[in-house]
């Protein structure tokens, strides 16, 4: 069923390539510059979208490993996740029940227990408290009731997602639309990931429209992917959750320069790579865009935050890819691919945008446009309005309403 539903939106965008046309938005859309710029709105923000939804918080490769595991900070929450004994992930408040120290430094590695530096109770990796320190001193305790507080979770398609509102009663599966089941096809389940990094950026929206936008690629990027560079982006919707890709009847073949003509190949012939191209992304804050380096296939997997102000955001890069590359010649070659990335993201996007938010903080610009052509971004400022506002009934009537649409 997922390929089938890869093949139909290839062959979508191979007509298009065809006859040189788009899909376009119905009209011209305005959004009030206020949206990227009000730091009340970005309380808002940070409390009902990126406290309330589902995260993707990891890549499953981070975690390879029973025993590994992930500590890190996101909007305040202390999130520690682990890879357990019968390789499922736990995602836990990382915080020690008896004072609220984090358990565990931010950061990454390998342990079945976790002790607290403050007072020295100890936990499994599976979240279970399991020694009191001077237990006869401290008095006796209900060890099943001060165990880490747990977080819902979800592993798919080698992508791991976590809510980080204990009380969440809105499904994961059901917050992703099917749309975990097409991400399954780029086989992120058997890679690994070669390296990484985080980038500050300007406001997480004035972030988070750039990797919605193909129309700027052959202009921003013109010292970088060339001034002759694709600009058009025909889009697919799963609730918020988007891909764009450009609407072309050939596709490059991976790891060379030549071109295929996808228009004379069957279904069957359709290399994975083809049926993968373009931009994923998954609402709030995740963009996915595959490359080649290193001798083999490889994917950025770029995951946004919100940062302190409303004009800050952080983003971790990872490079993952479809095996470790072994030879001197392959490491630098994925090296390099990775490195050119960061120049694109850093010195181009997000140094545009920080000028741009800096600009529009001004307050002498009311309103901003989306073109009929930029219809991703349209899209996206919807959905965040819409979630943004939501009360918790809401939101879950909103994916329900998405998951009886899915079936019909």
């Amino acid at each position: 069923m997922s390929r089938d539903q890869l093949i139909t939106m290839t062959r979508s965008l191979i007509d298009h390539g065809a006859a040189d046309t788009m899909e376009y938005a119905d009209d011209i859309v305005s959004v009030p510059a206020r949206t990227y710029t009000d730091p009340d709105l970005f309380e808002l923000e940070k409390r009902n979208i990126f406290k309330r939804l589902p995260l993707m918080v990891a890549p499953s490769c981070e975690l390879p490993e029973p025993g590994d595991f992930k500590a890190m900070n996101i909007g305040g929450v202390p999130l520690l996740l682990t890879r357990q004994r019968d390789g499922t992930v736990g995602a836990f408040l990382n915080m020690c029940s008896h004072r609220g120290n984090p358990v565990v430094p931010d950061g990454t590695g390998n342990a079945t227990r976790f002790t607290c530096g403050y007072h020295g109770w100890t936990f499994k990796n599976d979240g279970g408290l399991v020694g009191v320190a001077s237990p006869k001193d401290f008095g006796a305790v209900d060890k099943a009731a001060l165990c880490l507080k747990r977080f819902p979770v979800h592993e798919s398609a080698g992508l791991i997602w976590a809510t980080l509102d204990l009380e969440s009663k809105l499904s994961i599966p059901d917050y992703l639309c099917g749309y975990d089941a097409l991400l399954a096809a780029f086989g992120f389940d058997g890679w690994t990931l070669f390296a990484q990094r985080t980038l500050s950026g300007p406001n997480w929206k004035t972030a988070y429209d750039g990797y919605l936008d193909f129309y700027h690629l052959p202009v921003l990027h013109k010292d970088t992917f060339g001034a002759d560079f694709f600009n058009r982006a025909n889009y697919f919707f799963w609730g918020p959750h988007q891909r764009l890709s450009s609407p072309s009847k050939f596709a490059q073949k991976t790891g060379s320069d030549e071109m295929l003509d996808l228009s004379v190949m069957s279904d069957d012939e359709l290399p994975a790579d083809a049926l993968t191209q373009g931009v994923w992304t998954i609402f709030p804050h995740i963009s996915i865009a595959s490359f080649y380096g290193g001798g083999q296939r490889g994917a950025l997997i770029s995951q946004l935050f919100p940062g302190d102000n409303v004009g800050e955001s952080y983003t971790t890069q990872y490079y993952v890819m479809e095996n470790q590359p072994e030879t001197e010649a392959d490491i630098k070659s994925a090296h390099e691919q990775f490195d050119f990335l960061e120049i694109v993201v850093r010195d181009e996007d997000y140094a545009t945008g920080k000028r741009q938010h800096e600009a529009l903080q001004s307050g002498m610009l009311k309103e901003v446009l989306f073109g009929k052509n930029e219809r991703g971004g349209q899209v996206f400022h919807q959905w965040a309005a819409k979630l943004t506002n939501a009360t918790d009934e809401e939101l879950l009537e909103i994916f329900a309403a998405e998951q009886r649409a899915a079936a019909e």
